[in-house]
């Protein structure tokens, strides 16, 4: 990888694989990103999700099934990502995808384990 950020970094190419319902992101710096429609509706920057401060986020549930039924550009800094739950608030910027790409793992565990600590699911 070059010596950009992920705050400098854009997307070359955007592809929505819709049977397997994940975006796949190719930046500029040589990253390339395959995240699924449920990981990026319960990380999505909405305020209906993350609250207005820390502390207040909202733990999404149920959202296993969910699928992305559009994709809107917004200007030349980021995406509004529609899902099948009707969700559409969340505005992705080309640097916060590149962090859930990057933190995938991370950021996926501990989805599932505030789901398992809330005793609730994905289903």
């Amino acid at each position: 990888m070059s010596g950009l950020t992920h705050d400098s970094a854009s997307p070359l190419e955007i592809k929505l694989h819709a049977v397997s319902q994940q975006l796949e992101i190719s930046y500029d710096d040589g990253a390339s990103f395959r995240l699924a429609a449920e990981y990026l509706r319960v990380y999505s920057p909405s305020a209906e999700v993350r609250g207005h401060g820390v502390g207040q986020e909202v733990l999404q549930v149920g959202k296993k099934n969910v699928a992305i039924t559009a994709l809107e550009p917004v200007g030349h800094y980021a995406l509004k990502i529609v899902f099948s739950d009707g969700h559409d608030s969340g505005l992705y910027s080309w640097a916060y995808l590149y962090e859930l790409g990057v933190k995938h793992d991370q950021y996926w565990q501990d989805y599932l384990n505030r789901l398992a600590t809330a005793g609730a699911g994905r289903e």
